[in-house]
């Protein structure tokens, strides 16, 4: 299987530069004379199938290609270590956190010393008949940093494909959540979770995320129509960085997902995806954090929301 570790021309994403005065200390004029270290994330795509073992290779071979690309945070699509061909193949195969699926993977990201987004694990859920749909933020030492579990489930009948009831036996979570990490603060999110913006606006105004997760399985029918133009509305609206990792192609028989993995800037702009938006691999970017603050200060919406603040509600 070929892979491809594509970046983002240096252009659309700059690494950050120390900026020191003439006046300052040998030492830290000489530090100060290089770019720092740049902060770089990587979205991969991937067509996981019901076989995990073959999809903890491919896991692998990205993880460890982006690592030697200098990749500090590697963000992985929804259900990246197993897609069920049959109904209750997913339940049946869930794990608790501290299983030996996980597990492995926590030592991949310390082997590797990379942070990962795991993004859709199949967690063991509250009862024999659930499971949660769970995003796993690892560091680059293999410990679990923060979980999410999906709050908004997949129950839709999809125009011209099939129904999906995704809380027949996924339970639903009720927590938002951000994290620290090398490359900023993120706020971690889960596919469908995608067109609810109130979930993202709490991520960026309640609690300052600088960049959100969206690792993803969207339906070919459903990404054809909506998934750009969806990560890119949540990136303007928010000013955050947008990181998109999606599963691509067909798993099985019933299914197939669009795929288009993409990293987007703050200003909407997509700065990196894969040429082949079927293809296994991952696409790469450097984060600039002073783009985002460039981009909030230049257009400072987080003072000028109204909604929710001080707007009063009149009957009809």
């Amino acid at each position: 299987m070929a892979f491809s570790l594509r970046f983002a021309p240096t252009n659309l994403a700059r690494a950050r530069v120390f900026r020191c005065s003439s006046a300052a200390p040998a030492a830290v004029s000489a530090r100060c004379s290089m770019a720092a270290p740049p902060l770089r994330v990587g979205v991969a795509q991937m067509t996981s199938t019901n076989d995990l073992e073959a999809n903890y290779n491919t896991c692998s071979r990205l993880v460890k290609e982006a690592a030697a690309g200098g990749v500090n945070l590697l963000c992985l699509p929804e259900s990246f270590s197993f897609v069920g061909a049959k109904d209750g193949e997913s339940l049946k195969i869930a794990q608790p956190l501290d299983g030996p699926i996980m597990q492995r993977y926590c030592s991949l990201a310390r082997e590797s010393n990379i942070w990962l987004s795991l993004g859709g694990f199949q967690e063991k859920g509250p009862d024999d008949s659930h499971q949660y749909n769970t995003h796993v933020l690892l560091d680059s030492s293999g410990n679990i940093r923060k979980t999410y579990r999906k709050i908004h489930l997949f129950d839709v009948d999809v125009p011209g494909n099939m129904v999906y009831k995704e809380s027949d036996a996924t339970a639903a979570g009720e927590s938002i959540v951000v994290a620290e990490s090398p490359v900023g603060l993120l706020g971690l999110t889960v596919c469908y979770d995608l067109r609810f913006p109130e979930l993202y606006q709490q991520l960026r105004f309640q609690h300052q995320a600088q960049i959100l997760l969206v690792p993803s399985a969207f339906t070919k029918v459903t990404g054809e129509a909506h998934w750009e133009i969806l990560l890119r509305a949540r990136a303007i609206e928010t000013q955050c960085y947008v990181v998109a990792a999606a599963q691509a192609g067909r798993h099985n028989e019933k299914r197939e997902s669009y795929g288009d993995s993409l990293i987007i800037d703050p200003w909407g702009i997509v700065i990196a995806r894969l040429p082949d938006r079927l293809a296994t691999g991952v696409a790469v970017a450097d984060i600039d954090l002073s783009r985002i603050d460039s981009v909030r200060t230049r257009m400072p919406i987080a003072q000028h929301r109204r909604i929710g603040n001080c707007l009063k509600t009149q009957s009809a």
